[in-house]
């Protein structure tokens, strides 16, 4: 003898839904997107990647002045603060600047920390 749950519970049939739709509420939303065209995709790419090697470029010019500046005064400070930016600077797309930056900031801390001193 199989007793239904509204039999035992004394509902009617419509009680019973009413009960069951009472305890369960869903909530449901939609998100509504423009479509891009492949056009778009590639303007926002190349977009990115101009804006990306003008920065870099301008962090490869600060970082190759700050090394040749370290050349004259403050090699310590300024050859290493040249070689972080020159590293910035390649990761920013400046690769040439960066290297240069990085090579002349490195020259002018070996000067700075071991021929200097002598002098």
């Amino acid at each position: 003898m199989k007793i239904d749950r509204e039999e035992e519970i004394g509902f009617h049939d419509t009680q019973a839904t009413n009960l069951v739709t009472e305890d369960y509420r869903e909530e449901t939303a939609t998100e509504i997107a423009a479509p891009l065209s492949i056009r778009d995709v590639d303007a926002y790419e190349r977009d990115e990647v101009e804006e990306r090697s003008t920065s870099g470029s301008v962090m490869g010019y600060s970082a190759l002045a700050l090394s040749i500046l370290s050349l004259f005064i403050l090699p310590v400070i300024l050859g290493a603060v040249g070689i972080v930016l020159g590293f910035v600077a390649r990761r920013r797309g400046a690769e040439t600047l960066g290297a240069w930056a990085i090579g002349v900031g490195a020259v002018s801390l070996i000067i700075g920390i071991f021929v200097l001193p002598f002098f």
